[in-house]
């Protein structure tokens, strides 16, 4: 199977009790607080008259993965990354320990990605993951991987527990992405030590405009020798400080860069569903779901996204009631409009929406590969 029974099963029956009950006080909609904290805009804060339908579930909020960010300071500094930059004046702070439990308490989603920056230099990472286990959640820790070696033994198996290793290319682009030599081998070496403990280990990569995908399939195929349990594939988002259009793509030149997905990558276990990735083909229309993917960072929880930062709200459901959800997504705001990010469109995929007949077969064959 692609992800272990019991996370399979679990988020299934999170996502099917949720659809039909979601939690009312989720739902309301409320006049937004004030918020001076926005550090920078990706594009002048122009939000345009919604002109698209209604999202289908916008009266049925809830969260599927929660985005925690314990902190943003990082080792490196990746070419294509906004954080180190949109986080600058908070670079060197830490949330809590505590309060990134109560955070994954408040939200309830029953998937972590635990981010950042740099999550593995947060001091107490390994009480951070064990405290998430104990809540039943499956975590996805997101790496460069440099940092493996120092602080695995913090950390124990686990069937829900995912060091997520970031890997843009093989070692030359790689290490060109990330600005520094070396790193491609130090997160090689992190793998197989991960993999050698017997941690579960995935990847996670970012597409460009200048990305060769005949180069991730030389990247995947040498990935097998090491037993990796998966791969995440994503196209680029251009935040402003590093918005280059030399390497960042349009919506068109996405549907150009994976129309042979399919093809390319079908002898690896690639973690994305087969709706994003005809999403991502441009064989099929999905609307973002924000809000399935919420983030929680050193100022709050993040709105309206990941991505774009108009408001840090105090409380999860302040994020949820206060955010005018119809006025994102393409078509609505231009800061979305070449988006095609997972963490704003697989929610759409796992919830099914615009589904046709044939989806639930095409779900249950990916998902027992």
């Amino acid at each position: 199977m692609r992800f272990p029974l019991s996370m399979t099963a679990g988020f299934a029956g999170y996502i099917f009790k949720n659809k039909l009950h979601p939690k009312p006080e989720w739902q309301k909609a409320v006049a937004p607080e004030a918020d001076s904290s926005n550090p920078f805009r990706i594009l002048p804060n122009r939000i345009t008259e919604s002109t698209g339908k209604p999202h289908p579930m916008i009266n049925k909020r809830f969260p599927l993965v929660l985005m925690l960010e314990p902190l943003h300071a990082c080792n490196l500094t990746c070419t294509g990354c906004g954080r180190i930059r949109e986080y600058e004046s908070t670079i060197t702070e830490r949330i809590p320990l505590e309060e990134c439990l109560a955070a994954v308490d408040e939200c309830g989603a029953p998937m972590v990605s635990i981010c950042g920056g740099e999550p593995m230099m947060y001091p107490q990472i390994g009480e951070l993951v064990a405290g998430i286990l104990e809540r039943n959640k499956n975590i996805y820790l997101c790496t460069n991987g440099m940092f493996i070696r120092k602080r695995i033994h913090e950390f124990k198996p686990d069937r829900r527990f995912f060091f997520n290793v970031h890997l843009d290319g093989m070692k030359k682009n790689h290490d060109i992405a990330v600005e520094r030599d070396g790193v491609f081998e130090e997160a090689i070496e992190g793998i197989k030590i991960a993999k050698a403990a017997g941690f579960m280990v995935c990847t996670n990569t970012t597409v460009y405009k200048e990305t060769d995908m005949n180069e991730l399939v030389e990247l995947y195929d040498y990935l097998q020798q090491f037993d990796v349990d998966g791969h995440q594939l994503s196209p680029a988002y251009g935040y402003s400080a590093v918005n280059d259009r030399e390497i960042f793509m349009t919506r068109d030149d996405i549907h150009e860069k994976f129309k042979d997905v399919d093809t390319l990558f079908k002898r690896f276990r690639l973690n994305q569903t087969p709706i994003y990735l005809e999403f991502l083909k441009g064989d099929r229309d999905l609307p973002c779901t924000a809000w399935g993917n919420p983030t929680y960072n050193i100022k709050g929880w993040k709105g309206p996204c990941y991505l774009i930062t108009d408001a840090h709200h105090k409380t999860f459901e302040g994020l949820m009631t206060q955010t005018p959800w119809e006025n994102y997504g393409h078509g609505n705001d231009p800061r979305c409009e070449h988006c095609m990010v997972h963490c704003g469109y697989e929610p759409s995929a796992a919830l099914g929406i615009n589904s046709k007949l044939a989806d639930s077969f095409k779900m249950l064959s990916w998902a027992l590969r």
